[in-house]
């Protein structure tokens, strides 16, 4: 029997809720008949206009766009004019904010994933939002505005990850400048190996244990 997928009801909620939430819940993408899956064990929330490291910073453009559309939509955008990222739109139509997908726990389709990302490592084909999606095929001609509810890029039901198990930090890669480099919006699940390596992740988790 196929997964549920998380309803659009699921993601019209306050973004922090949902990047919380969406930790252990299963990302399937279907490219060329192909399906690959992980689990979800880090996510950053990007909370709207006022945010100064969401995209909606700069208003409403022809590349931002996507971010005010309806629930639950894919804002997939390139960064470094080569990378991929897949964002899960929240909160209602007009209001701009999203979930960044940073990182997976492989768990179908491994074989698939290593064809795509040429990867020494099991450990280095998801951990990141780059190679998460290099990994699953994601693109933004291909999936840019679908629906995370239905079709070949979906978000289903998981395991609920225990607040134990979870561990809450700045986001990174956010530029030192920017006045909210230290909002405290990147969930992740501590003892994964698929987390995106970060020295300041470590010292963080070190501190908080």
């Amino acid at each position: 029997m196929r997964a549920r997928a998380l309803g659009a009801d699921f993601y019209d909620r306050d973004t922090e809720h949902v990047a919380r939430e969406l930790l252990g819940a299963v990302l399937e993408c279907t490219v060329d008949g192909v399906t690959v899956r992980g689990r979800i064990v880090e996510t950053e929330a990007y909370v709207g206009e006022h945010d100064a490291a969401c995209h909606a910073s700069v208003g409403r453009t022809a590349r931002t766009e996507g971010l005010f559309g309806p629930p639950g939509s894919a804002y997939v955008y390139l960064i470094y004019g080569m990378y991929w990222c897949a964002n899960a739109v929240t909160r209602a139509e007009g209001l701009a904010s999203a979930v960044l997908l940073r990182a997976v726990e492989p768990l179908h389709g491994v074989e698939t994933m290593r064809r795509r990302r040429l990867a020494r490592r099991d450990v280095d084909l998801t951990s990141g939002p780059g190679r998460l999606c290099d990994a699953f095929g994601i693109t933004g001609p291909r999936f840019h505005g679908r629906s995370f509810t239905r079709g070949a890029l979906r978000i289903v039901e998981g395991l609920a990850v225990p607040d134990a198990e979870v561990a809450v930090t700045p986001r990174v890669g956010i530029n030192a400048k920017n006045a909210a480099v230290d909002w405290p919006l990147r969930w992740i699940v501590r003892d994964s190996p698929f987390v995106s390596a970060r020295r300041d992740t470590r010292r963080w988790l070190s501190a908080t244990r």
